[in-house]
C-alpha cells in the first residue's frame, strides 16, 4: 500500500533524498510545512512554505490558531498543531560538526565569558582589608584593656611646665608579687617583702632621635613635700637627702615621679613599670634575646649571672640575671645601668621585629606577657606604649643616643649628679634638641 501522498511511490522518494540514486542532491536546510497566516513579509503577505512536492496539500490554520503553531480541539483545549512558522531548521553544520539549529549543542549559547580578574581581586582585597580592620580592632581593644593603668599622676604637685616631645619614665622593680617559691628561687629574687626600683630610666622622644638616660638607684636627691597617694595628706619636705630608690619605697610611683621632676626640672609625661616575672616572661615570649657578653664574661652569685664571653641568646631566667648584676662589674651600679640600657634596647628592637609582629603566635604571647605585667599610669595608651618601644629599638639603631646620668662624685655612698651638665641637658631636652651632653 502507498501511504505517500500524491500517489509518491518509495522509488520517488528515494530518487529525491538520494538513495543510492544517480541524481542524488545533497539536502541541505529542511524547511517544514508551512501554514499561511496572516499579513507580514516586506510585501505585506506572509507567504506559505513551499512545499516538498506539487502533491502536498496545503494545511488549513486550526481553529484559534495565532500563527504560533497553536490551536483548539472542538473542546476549546489548546494543544500545539505540530507546524512551525517556517524557521529554517539545521543549516549549515557548524565548525566541528555540532548541529546550530535549536535542541542542539550550540542552541542558545555562546563562547564562554573570560573571568572578570578585575572584579574577583577587587573583591578579594576588600574581603582581606576588612578580616585585618577586624582582627586589628578587637586586638587594640583587648590588649587596651589588659593595661594597668594604676599610677594617677594628677595627684603629683607642683609640676614643671612641660617641653617638646615625650618623656616616660621607665622603672625596673623588684616586686615578687604572683612569683611562687620555685620562681623566686630559680630567679635568684629572694623572698623580700614589698617592692623597690631595681632600675630607672628617663627615655626622651622627639624630633630628634629619642635619648635613653639611666638614673642610677643610688643617686643623691632630695625628696620635696608631697601629697600621699593613698592618704591624700601632704608631707613636708625636710630638704634631708636620701637615695633616689627610698622615694618609690616611700609612697611607690607618685612620689617617685614627683623627687625626679623636683631635682631635674624636666616633667614626665608616662610612668611605665614592669617586676621581675614580667620581665623574664617577655624575653621568654620573644623566643629568648640575643646579646654578646663583653670578654671576660659575667659571674655574681647573688644575681644568678654565670655566662662566658660572647654572642648568645638568653632566655627570661638569664636576662634577668643579666640585668640585675652589679657586683660582678667594676662599676657597680653605674656599669649595670648601661648593661640594662644595652639589654632593654635589644629586647624591644626584637620586639619590633616582622618576625615577631606578622605572626600571631608570638605577637599575642608576647603582648600577653608584657601587658600583664606592666603598670603605666592612667592617660598612658597603647600608641603611647608603642611609640615607648620604637624608640627604644631607635636607640639600638643608631638613631638615639644612651647614657647615665651625669656625675660629680660621690658623698656618704650616694652619687651626686653634675649639676651644670644636669641642666643643660634638661633644657635640650625641654626644647626638643639635639643631646649634646655625654654621661659617665
Amino acid at each position: 500500500m502507498n501511504d505517500w501522498p500524491g500517489a509518491w511511490s518509495d522509488d520517488n522518494r528515494d530518487n529525491r533524498y538520494g538513495r543510492g540514486s544517480a541524481n542524488a542532491q545533497p539536502e541541505s536546510a529542511r524547511v517544514m510545512r508551512q501554514v499561511q497566516r496572516g499579513q507580514g513579509g516586506p510585501g505585506g503577505q506572509n507567504p506559505s512554505a513551499p512545499p516538498y512536492g506539487g502533491g502536498v496539500p496545503q494545511q488549513q490554520p486550526y481553529a484559534g490558531d495565532q500563527g504560533h503553531g497553536r490551536g483548539q480541539d472542538p473542546y476549546g483545549n489548546g494543544y500545539d498543531s505540530g507546524y512551525n512558522t517556517g524557521q529554517v531548521y539545521g543549516g549549515a553544520p557548524s565548525v566541528g560538526g555540532s548541529d546550530g539549529g535549536p535542541g542542539g549543542p550550540g542552541a542558545m549559547s555562546g563562547p564562554r565569558s573570560a573571568p572578570n580578574w578585575r572584579k574577583r581581586i577587587k573583591w578579594t582585597a576588600i574581603t582581606v582589608v576588612t578580616v585585618l580592620v577586624v582582627v586589628s580592632v578587637g586586638t587594640y581593644f583587648w590588649a587596651d584593656g589588659k593595661l594597668n593603668r594604676q599610677v594617677d599622676l594628677s595627684k603629683v604637685i607642683d609640676r614643671p611646665d612641660g617641653g617638646k616631645g615625650t618623656n616616660y619614665l621607665i622603672v625596673g622593680s623588684d616586686s615578687r608579687e604572683g612569683m611562687s617559691a620555685e620562681e623566686k628561687k630559680a630567679l635568684h629574687t629572694g623572698s623580700a617583702e614589698g617592692k623597690r626600683t631595681d632600675s630607672m630610666m628617663i627615655l626622651h622622644t622627639g624630633d630628634n632621635g629619642p635619648t635613653l638616660i639611666s638614673l642610677p638607684r643610688d643617686s643623691d636627691v632630695e625628696i620635696p613635700t608631697f601629697v600621699g597617694s593613698e592618704s591624700g595628706k601632704t608631707y613636708k619636705g625636710t630638704g634631708k637627702h636620701t637615695k633616689l630608690n627610698a622615694a618609690y619605697a616611700t609612697d611607690g610611683p607618685e612620689l617617685l615621679v614627683r623627687t625626679v621632676e623636683f631635682n631635674t626640672g624636666l616633667r614626665i609625661d608616662h610612668y611605665v613599670e614592669i617586676g621581675f616575672a614580667g620581665f623574664a616572661n617577655i624575653v621568654d615570649a620573644v623566643g629568648g634575646v640575643e646579646l654578646t657578653i663583653p670578654k671576660g664574661g659575667m659571674k655574681d652569685t647573688k644575681s644568678g649571672a654565670n655566662f662566658t664571653a660572647g654572642k648568645q641568646t638568653l632566655n627570661g631566667e638569664q636576662a634577668l640575671a643579666f640585668v640585675r648584676t652589679r657586683y660582678a662589674l667594676a662599676g657597680s651600679d653605674l656599669d649595670r645601668t648601661k648593661n640594662q640600657q644595652k639589654f632593654l634596647a635589644a629586647l624591644a628592637s626584637q620586639t619590633a621585629t616582622p618576625s615577631t609582629i606578622l605572626n600571631p603566635f608570638k605577637l599575642y604571647p608576647t603582648m600577653s606577657a608584657g601587658l600583664d605585667t606592666l603598670v603605666v599610669d592612667k592617660d598612658m595608651g597603647l600608641f603611647d606604649l608603642g611609640d615607648m618601644f620604637w624608640a627604644m629599638k631607635g636607640v639600638t639603631g643608631g638613631d638615639g643616643k644612651s647614657m647615665n646620668m651625669p656625675i660629680s662624685g660621690s658623698t656618704g655612698g650616694n652619687l651626686v649628679w653634675d649639676k651644670a651638665k644636669v641642666k643643660t641637658l634638661v633644657t635640650e631636652l625641654k626644647n626638643d634638641d639635639k643631646v649634646t651632653v655625654s654621661g659617665n
